[in-house]
């Protein structure tokens, strides 16, 4: 039996949002033959709040670690809204993970396993792993905590 990522959001409790309309002149997707080019998403809560701060100074390892968890539900309901059905996704190719921290931290794979865990969890292991950066930021726009963009490889509608 297949993989089915819906059934995996409904055992994880997680629904998915209608992605918020760009702020700026870019688009959430772009798509070119079976790639698509996932702009960068932060962490904001459905319900709107967004997390803000310095990971390593007033932001913990743990909460930053959630924060990309929540970016990587973006994400997917980015992927969702744009495609129509998740089971079209070939395979998560590559994130590029930035955390928003402290001159001295060091634990930004830690951090950015919350979206990657989760890609994982929700698509298997065939589809949601993926190669990735994580990286250090002296600041992301509007202080946001991380921000992860994504390449995907998808199958025809």
């Amino acid at each position: 039996m297949a993989h089915d990522p819906y059934q995996r959001l409904d055992a994880l409790g997680i629904r998915l949002h209608t992605p918020s309309v760009p702020s700026a002149n870019f688009l959430h997707v772009v798509e070119i033959g079976d790639v698509l080019y996932v702009s960068g998403q932060g962490p904001r809560e459905a319900s709107g709040p967004v997390h803000t701060g310095k990971v390593g100074a007033r932001v913990s390892t743990k909460d930053a670690h959630q924060h990309a968890r929540i970016v990587g539900i973006n994400l997917l309901a980015v992927l969702h809204h744009h495609l129509g059905d998740l089971r079209r996704v070939r395979r998560i190719v590559k994130l590029l993970g930035m955390v928003n921290c402290a001159p001295d931290f060091t634990e930004h794979p830690e951090v950015i396993n919350g979206c990657s865990d989760l890609l994982v969890d929700v698509l298997g292991p065939d589809v949601g792993k993926h190669a990735r950066s994580a990286v250090g930021f002296a600041s992301l726009p509007r202080q946001i905590t991380v921000e992860i963009e994504m390449i995907a490889a998808i199958r025809p509608a």
